[in-house]
Order: structure tokens, then sequence, then C-alpha cells
């Protein structure tokens, strides 16, 4: 597996650590699918703060993994968007539809948890 995974109480956490290949985008995508069906399971998170670029197709299927976690019944959050990736995404019109945000994995698991 490209991406280490692992579970942390009701939440699984995937640590993008390199660019993915599209290949390697779908494996996780589904691999993330199957996880958040898994009871007990209330949100996937997928921490990018390695990456410095994410493209179209990373972004779509970050929005895609969104979507298929919420129909599996959990929320997705992506931490960790690094300035100058959120800046080429807004500009290119690139939105993670379905997803939360949040600046790194403690202010993840603090919005998770709620007030």
């Amino acid at each position: 597996m490209a991406v280490p995974i692992l579970r942390q109480g009701p939440w699984v956490i995937a640590s993008v650590q390199s660019a993915l290949t599209d290949e390697e985008l779908v494996e996780l995508r589904q691999d993330l699918a199957v996880r958040a069906g898994v009871p007990g399971t209330r949100a996937v998170i997928v921490d990018v703060s390695l990456l410095d670029v994410v493209d179209s197709y990373a972004a779509r299927t970050l929005s895609s993994i969104a979507q298929v976690v919420r129909l599996r019944g959990a929320e997705t959050v992506v931490v960790g968007i690094q300035p100058d990736v959120a800046l080429a995404m807004s500009q290119l019109g690139l939105v993670l539809e379905d997803a939360r945000t949040a600046l790194d994995l403690d202010a993840a698991v603090e919005m998770l948890q709620g007030p």
C-alpha cells in the first residue's frame, strides 16, 4: 500500500507521504471506502501535509473519497493543505466537496470531538 492507514479509536487516518499515481489514488479511495464501513468508524482523516502539489485528478479523488465515505456513514476531514496548494486549488476552481478541512491532525481531532 502506498499510503499508511491506521485506526485510532473511531477515526481512520491516512497519511499521504508523497505524490500518488492515479492508480494509487484509486486504491486509496477503495481502501478508505472499506474502512469507513467498519462499525464504530465516525470519520476518515486524510493528511496531505507532506504534499506540495495537488493536481486536479488528486483533488477530484479526494472529493470522491469524501462522497464515498459519507455514503458509508462517516465523514471526511482533509488536513494539512499547504498554503501554496490551497492557493493553486482556489485559482483552478478545485474544491473538496463533502470534506471538511483542518490545519493539522490535532485540529481535526478537536473538530471531530465537537464542542
